[in-house]
Parts: C-alpha cells; sequence; structure tokens
C-alpha cells in the first residue's frame, strides 16, 4: 500500500483534510498545534517536509500554494525519485498537480481528490491538457520495458506533445497497441513494417517491438512488450561461464531485443543444472518455467535431434520449451548451437506469442451479453467494431448488437449454420489474417456451445481468446432488483438447467441441486416446466418466490412473477419458451438480510 502524508495548513481546511484522509486509507494527517485534534502535530511545516519528503509516496497539502512550494523547494531532487505532491484549497475547490506530475503520479492523483472533493484538478502538464499519450509512463502501464536512443526522454517527449512528425510502428499486438491506434494524434502516422517507414518524413519515431531495427538517425522511443520466450537445453553438468553472455550476444545479432524476453523454459531433467541456476540468479524476477518430459512431446519441432530424443524422449528441448511458453507460438530463433568449451554444449531458440502476431488471423469469442446492446462490455463492443467477420448466433443474439460494424465487414448470423460450416467461414477469413468474431449470447462459459470450436481452433493452431459477457442471470437480478445472495439466508447461486433431450450428470438432477434450497437460476428448461416444478417441490415450499424472466434486455422482455406452486401455469399461460429463464428463492425481492460487510470488522476489505 502507498505511503500518503496529508500536511494542514490551516483551520479552515480541516474539513477537506478529513475527506482527504478517509480517500487516502492509511494516510496520516499533519497539521500545526490547535488546527486539528486528529491530526500529528508538527512544530513547522519545512522540518515535516523535510522529514516526510524521501519517505512517503505522496504528499498532500490543504492550504495555500505558496506554502507548499517553499516547504517543498529545499528537498526537490529528481522527478524519478520525489514524491507526488498535491496541494489543494482549504475548500478543496481547486486541487493541483505540483510535482512528478506523470512519474510520481500526481496528475492521477490529483484527478482522484478532485472527484472526492468535488473540485477541478489543475494540471498543466502538456501531454495530459492536449489529449497526448504519457511516453514516460506509457511503457510501464502495458508492462514494456522502455528504452530510448537520445541523451534522455525530454527531447523526443517534447517533439511528441510539440506536434512534431511521428513514425508510429507496431510491431505487435496487444492491449497497448490497440490503445495507441485508437487514440493517435494526427501527427502520428502508424505503421506495422520497419521497412516501410520513409524517416525523412519524420522528426521522431515510437516503436512497439521485440525487434532491434538499424538506427534510422532520428529520435526514437522504444517500447519492449514482454512477448518472447526463451527455451534453453544443455549437456548434463555444462560449464555455465559465459553462455548468458553468449546467448545475448546471438539474439543481438539475430534483431531480437532480450529486454522483450518474458521467461526462460527448459526441461524437468535440467532444473538443477549448474546454467539453470545461472540464468536463474542472474535475471533476478524473470521466471525460469519448467516442464515435464510429457507436457513437450507433443510439440513440433523445427530442429529434431536423434541424441535428445535418446536421452528425453523429445525430439528436441529448447524449441519445444519456447513453443510451449509462448502458448504455442511461433518460433523467431530456431534452435542455436553453443559450445564455450569441450562437452560443454548448449542450445537455446526464442518464439513469440501467437497472441502478438499482426497479419495471422485471430478468433474473438464474445459475450454479446443478454441482448440489450448497451450491455455488451467495452472491450467486446470494440472487437465488433473493427472484425472483419462477425458470426453471431442470430437465434439468441438480437442484430442490433452487430450494428456497430465496421464498413465492409462481413455478418452472418450462424443460425442456420451447422458447425462444419461455421468453421469453414470463420477458417477463411482466419487464414487471410483477418479478425473474426463469434458473438454468443450473455456469457460464453455458461451453456455457449464454444466447446467444440475450441476444439477445432486447438487442432488448427489457431489464435483465439474469450472475452466474457453478463449472464442472463445477473441480468435477472437487476431486473427484479434483488441481490441473489441474502446474509445468514442463502449464500450460494446454482446455474443449472432441466433434464430434456439434452441429459443430466445423475449427481446432477434438479431434485438434487434443490436440497439446498439456493437461490437457482434456470436455463434453457421453459417448455418443460411441469417436470421443473414437480422436481423444486420437493425440497422447496409451495410458497417459495419464483420469477419467469422472457428476453430479458429485450425490448419485447417480460417479466413474471409468482410462487413456485403456480410456476408451471405461468410458463404454460403465457406461452413462453425460448429465452426465458426460471428463478426460484426466497432471495427474489428479499429486503429482510443485513450484511455485515461495511461493519468495523471487515474495514480492511477497502483499504486500495
Amino acid at each position: 500500500m502507498k505511503k500518503n502524508a496529508i500536511i494542514l495548513i490551516s483551520e479552515r481546511g480541516a474539513p477537506t483534510a478529513e475527506i482527504l484522509k478517509k480517500e487516502l486509507e492509511g494516510a496520516e494527517l499533519y497539521s500545526l498545534p490547535d488546527i486539528n485534534a486528529s491530526a500529528i502535530r508538527i512544530s513547522s511545516v519545512e522540518q515535516c517536509v523535510s522529514e516526510l519528503f524521501h519517505r512517503v509516496d505522496a504528499l498532500v497539502f490543504v492550504g495555500a500554494l505558496g506554502i507548499c512550494v517553499r516547504s517543498i523547494a529545499p528537498s526537490i531532487r529528481d522527478k524519478h525519485t520525489d514524491p507526488a505532491v498535491v496541494a489543494i484549497d482549504s475548500t478543496g475547490k481547486f486541487v493541483i498537480s505540483v510535482l512528478s506530475g506523470h512519474v510520481g503520479g500526481a496528475n492521477e492523483l490529483a484527478q482522484r481528490l478532485a472527484r472526492a472533493t468535488g473540485g477541478e484538478a489543475i494540471i498543466t502538464t502538456q501531454s495530459d491538457n492536449a489529449n497526448l499519450w504519457a511516453l514516460d509512463t506509457l511503457g510501464k502501464k502495458y508492462g514494456w520495458e522502455t528504452e530510448t536512443n537520445a541523451a534522455g526522454f525530454n527531447a523526443p517527449i517534447a517533439a511528441f506533445v510539440n506536434g512534431k512528425p511521428t513514425a508510429l510502428l507496431l510491431d505487435i499486438k496487444d492491449s497497448g497497441t490497440d490503445y495507441m491506434e485508437r487514440t493517435k494524434p494526427d501527427h502520428a502516422d502508424v505503421y506495422y513494417e520497419y521497412s516501410a517507414i520513409d524517416t525523412t518524413k519524420y522528426e521522431l519515431l515510437i516503436a512497439v517491438t521485440p525487434y532491434l531495427h538499424p538506427e534510422v538517425g532520428i529520435q526514437t522511443i522504444y517500447y519492449r512488450p514482454k512477448v518472447l520466450h526463451l527455451g534453453t537445453g544443455c549437456r548434463r553438468n555444462c560449464d555455465p561461464e559465459g553462455v548468458i553472455e553468449y546467448i545475448e550476444s546471438v539474439a543481438a545479432e539475430k534483431g531480437i531485443a532480450f529486454s522483450s524476453i518474458r521467461d526462460i523454459s527448459t526441461i524437468d531433467l535440467k532444473k538443477d543444472e549448474k546454467l539453470t541456476e545461472r540464468m536463474r540468479t542472474h535475471y533476478g524476477d524473470m521466471p525460469i518455467r519448467i516442464y515435464a518430459a510429457e507436457e513437450l512431446k507433443d510439440i513440433e519441432v523445427a530442429n529434431p535431434s536423434e541424441r535428445v530424443e535418446a536421452a528425453t524422449s523429445l525430439k528436441g528441448v529448447s524449441e519445444a520449451a519456447a513453443i510451449k511458453s509462448a502458448d504455442n507460438g511461433l518460433l523467431i530463433l530456431e534452435k542455436q548451437k553453443g559450445a564455450l568449451s569441450r562437452g560443454n554444449e548448449f542450445t537455446f531458440a526464442v518464439a513469440i506469442e501467437r497472441s502478438a502476431l499482426r497479419r495471422r488471423g485471430h478468433i474473438e469469442i464474445v459475450g454479446a451479453g443478454p441482448g440489450d446492446p448497451d450491455l455488451i462490455s467495452v472491450r467486446g463492443r470494440r472487437f465488433v467494431e473493427t472484425a472483419d467477420l462477425i458470426l453471431y448466433a442470430g437465434s439468441l443474439v438480437p442484430a442490433e448488437l452487430t450494428g456497430s460494424a465496421k464498413q465492409g465487414a462481413v455478418v452472418r448470423s450462424s443460425a442456420s449454420m451447422d458447425l462444419e460450416e461455421q468453421f469453414k467461414l470463420m477458417k477463411e477469413f482466419y487464414d487471410r489474417g483477418e479478425l473474426v468474431v463469434r458473438l454468443h449470447t450473455g456469457d460464453p462459459c455458461i451453456y455457449g456451445a464454444i466447446q467444440e470450436q475450441m476444439a477445432y481452433f486447438d487442432a488448427h493452431s489457431m489464435s483465439y481468446n474469450i472475452t466474457p459477457g453478463i449472464s442472463s442471470f445477473q441480468a435477472a437480478a437487476a431486473a427484479l432488483r434483488s441481490q441473489f445472495t441474502i446474509p445468514e439466508k442463502v449464500q450460494t447461486i446454482i446455474l443449472t438447467r432441466a433434464e430434456g433431450r439434452t441429459p443430466m450428470p445423475e449427481k446432477e438432477k434438479l431434485h438434487l441441486l434443490a436440497r439446498s434450497q439456493s437461490t437457482i437460476c434456470i436455463f434453457l428448461s421453459a417448455a418443460i416446466a411441469g417436470k421443473v416444478q414437480a422436481e423444486l417441490l420437493e425440497h422447496y415450499p409451495p410458497e417459495t418466490p419464483v420469477a419467469v424472466c422472457y428476453r430479458l434486455t429485450w425490448k419485447d422482455e417480460r417479466i413474471y412473477r409468482g410462487q413456485l406452486s403456480e410456476l408451471a401455469a405461468i410458463i404454460t399461460n403465457n406461452s413462453l419458451s425460448l429465452t426465458t429463464m426460471i428463478v426460484v428463492g426466497e432471495a427474489i425481492d428479499n429486503r429482510r438480510g443485513l450484511s455485515k460487510l461495511y461493519s468495523a470488522q471487515f474495514k480492511h476489505l477497502f483499504r486500495p
């Protein structure tokens, strides 16, 4: 937890200081005598600042800006080590970022405290005010290492915020590069290949890349994303002396930035080798992954070795380990052999994560939510907006959810397609290196029918990911204005379906689940409402509240409340079938339970 100190300068600011102390959990409040009885008393502001300045992450002054500036001036050293300093007037109206705006976090803190007081954050950093990226902290935000060929970061940052022509090289694809593409300023041009950049047109190059490109004669900021994985192997009792330096030099010769290596991996036979231990010691926090032979045996390698296979049962260790760590990634450096002395042979290889590759296909399985287009996640909508193919479950997902598709995107309903047709269509786009969105109702993990699709993707080594969505059971709780867990009454929610054409595992029969009298949300079962009611009545009282929710969040949503004894009649009389959820339990409309979450004994849960 960050250490924050609040210095109260005037008595009028005491109410504001108390608000800030509650907002900054664990912050210590300091004041001159007789200003605030609950504060730590100090003899002088200057002495207090001198003692605290390099012991805290942030100093917050409540009072005049001039006193703040004079107090911190003797202690200021460097923006990379100085704490964030924020000054707030006694009424909380103006919240000023004074020192270490980006690197120290003062800008962000000022905005947070302004929200707490209802005041205005005063930030003078040009990049913030112009809605430009903070280049000195951008890498940290996305887990990238930051480097520059300039003497320091000030000059390239100044060029960027002053609107100088900028080339933006995005060699890989991740959440950070997605953000940069969405928010790039007009004076920055995007490139996906280094060779396409005419550097004579630009004064600055910003490169998100795991590769070492030739210097171009202009100031450059490099962001090194952690998308590479180093696999290693060695002869028994290999002498580690000089091996690390050799591997790094070869990687550099091959154009690989070692600062983009996320982890090092090998087989369990090598976990106690001196070389493995030397790497563990040398790289410190870098993870060392150890795999059993069983985990690597099915991985195809580019350079199989009969000798390695005889010793380990694997066709190769370094390549297989690198590919495994990269989540079935692609080799960008095939097996390299080295021997710095007789009998001390070693190998290494580097793989890149498939998800980071550009100009390769990708499939995103997106949870569309319960139906309302506004209830798809922000991330899900972004995928819909950028997809080349959107394949949506037409019988369950409203067509309106595809309305934000980009011009030229292909949008198809899968309602009339069998699995083979769906796979063929998706693979056609995938093989062209395009983005496919498979849009499923609710959250894909709940009756989403994605298991078969993922098995197909795995079999073809295709890149895919899942974006979760809001499930209809959550939409039901919102529509019913109910909390489905009630303290000391019901603490479990069961998501299930009744047995119809699809058999249920014996231990998951509905009447067995009903024993707990939990809140039960029943999917896909309206057509057998009589059977559902009969099984539930074996353990729930007839007067147990029920809610039958039809097409939740759709324009024609209907909700029927009643008792369990009326369940079948409600469904039959209203001709309800598909897209109907049944909710059963005393949590419905219950206002009697009291949560202890906000009592003093749970206060630690809210500390930042």
